[in-house]
């Protein structure tokens, strides 16, 4: 009667396991964020492996996707080795010698994306909401692009 108690007590354990990794897995805040056709470019490697813990006040979270970081809960979403943005009308503005280009497309009152300009592979980066500190977000996001040879520009060079 005890070796039946103890495997009920043993497969109550393993159900909870199970449970507890599905939940966590399904929370996950990158779990269904596609990455970009490049992502596994040594690059992106590099960018993804060197991205910081914390980012504008949020947490980094691990994605489980190649070439992709989430910070908060898809507060920043960063993606690497997506195709480079070509001559383009959108907003262009330069930060610490990374040229990034504003999506206006898929841009509103609610998200920002921006797309690094003239390197490749190209990173885009996603902010959720307006932030009171996308400008630091922003020096630490270009020194991680700024590697990436530059090979055009869309802001003219002072």
């Amino acid at each position: 009667m005890l070796s039946k108690r103890v495997s009920l007590s043993l497969a109550a354990l393993v159900l909870t396991a199970a449970a507890t990794a599905a939940f966590l897995v399904a929370r996950d805040p990158g779990y269904d964020i596609r990455p970009g056709a490049e992502a596994g470019d040594s690059q992106c490697r590099r960018i993804t492996g060197s991205a910081p813990g914390e980012l504008a006040g949020q947490p980094r979270h691990g994605t489980g996707s190649p070439g992709v970081v989430v910070w908060g809960d898809r507060d920043i979403v960063l993606r690497c080795g997506i195709p480079g943005p070509g001559p383009t009308t959108d907003p262009c503005f330069a930060v610490d010698g990374v040229d990034w280009v504003i999506d206006s497309a898929r841009s509103d009152r609610t998200q920002k994306v921006i797309i690094s300009y003239g390197r490749a592979p190209a990173t885009e980066v996603t902010f959720a909401h307006p932030m009171d500190t996308l400008d630091a977000a922003l020096i630490d996001l270009s020194a991680l692009i700024a590697p990436i040879e530059q090979t055009q520009r869309c802001v003219a060079s002072d």
